[in-house]
């Protein structure tokens, strides 16, 4: 016979239980806390939300055109101004040069018609020619000095064309994506590059209309979560004056601090905005509110075996009965209890020292 059930066989013995023991000798060395009810919780409403790049583009040819030069790949650092990839430009350079030709012909052709103009003044001077021939003279001048001005327009245009072959970074960034490669066939509107500037992101989400007018009085208790990173409340946060007729949303964009490590566009975040109402049980009155809020308990005392997902907590005889209960979101150092535990009722806060004392 082991100790325990000597020890069983001395209480029986002596006309006592072992629930009497527990709850005059034992229960007092447990240490416990009452679950506490946040109205403040009450108050917030979890949206759904995703990382985005303040600054982000999709850059794509104006012109069609196999490209020949791929400069970057994903995950690459560029500056502004950087060219990413060259579009074959053969065409649109013999375009520059049989402009400059025209030019030059059209230059050399205002040459001859500015002399021919001299030499029609001096002999309308001396009475030779005609006030017609004159003017025809001077037509003819006029004629090839528009001529030139519209030829260096052309050749302009043709230059400026040149430069569409080259497809450059319009900001500092990083290379999101690169969904071409060397050889590929190049049109207006196709993506070949995306970048983002990663030193400005925001957090984005899809606020529903009936929540719009009290998440926009109550801005500055907007908070977000990001997982690995701890839930912080939004220093710069704005509510788009636009409902998409559709979703019947508005957006609601959080600004985040620049150099975080880990941020990435697209990331899932999540975002806690004041719910309208947990706000009309606060103004009810301090027990309304309570009655609405959410229980939460420190970490510690949340126990885990296997799939099951439990917390000690004492009953009327004050011995302490394990209870499943399910977990919400987790702020700091404590947790929200969805269910399984009320608020009032003592929570073992070390689960691990039962294990003698059982």
């Amino acid at each position: 016979m082991n100790r325990r059930s000597i020890l069983a066989a001395a209480l029986a013995f002596a006309g006592l239980t072992s629930a009497t023991v527990w709850a005059n000798t034992e229960a007092a060395a447990v240490k416990s806390v009452a679950a506490q009810a946040s109205a403040a919780g009450a108050q917030e409403v979890s949206l759904d939300a995703v990382v985005e790049a303040v600054r982000q583009a999709t850059l794509s040819a104006q012109v069609p055109g196999a490209i020949v030069s791929l400069n970057v790949k994903a995950g690459d650092r560029v500056r502004a101004g950087q060219e990413l990839l060259r579009i074959d430009a053969s065409a649109a350079q013999q375009n520059v040069a049989g402009s400059s030709a025209q030019l030059e012909a059209a230059q050399a052709n205002l040459r001859v018609a500015s002399k021919e103009l001299e030499r029609q003044k001096q002999l309308f001077q001396k009475q030779y020619i005609s006030q017609g021939a004159l003017e025809r003279a001077q037509a003819q001048y006029e004629a090839a000095q528009a001529q030139v001005q519209a030829q260096q327009a052309q050749t302009r245009a043709a230059q400026t064309q040149t430069g569409f072959f080259s497809v450059r970074a319009p900001f500092n960034g990083v290379v999101s994506d690169v969904p071409v490669t060397l050889g590929d066939m190049a049109m207006p509107g196709r993506p070949l590059v995306t970048l983002h500037d990663p030193s400005a992101l925001r957090v984005s989400a899809a606020v529903p209309q009936s929540m719009i007018q009290g998440v926009r009085n109550q801005l500055k208790s907007v908070r977000y979560e990001i997982a690995g990173h701890t839930s912080v409340a939004a220093a710069s946060v704005q509510l788009l004056p636009a409902v998409d007729p559709v979703t019947h949303t508005a957006q609601l964009r959080v600004a985040l601090p620049a150099g975080v490590e880990g941020l990435v566009p697209g990331m899932f975040a999540r975002v806690w905005v004041p719910g309208s109402s947990a706000n009309a049980a606060a103004q009810n009155g301090t027990k309304d509110a309570a009655q609405a809020g959410r229980v939460f308990l420190p970490l510690t005392a949340i126990v885990r075996r296997a799939e099951m997902t439990g917390v000690y907590v004492m009953d009327a005889q004050g011995k302490p009965r394990l209870r499943q209960v399910r977990l919400g979101r987790t702020t700091g150092q404590t947790v929200e209890v969805l269910s399984g535990v009320s608020a009032g009722e003592q929570v073992v806060t070390e689960p691990a020292s039962l294990g003698k004392k059982l």
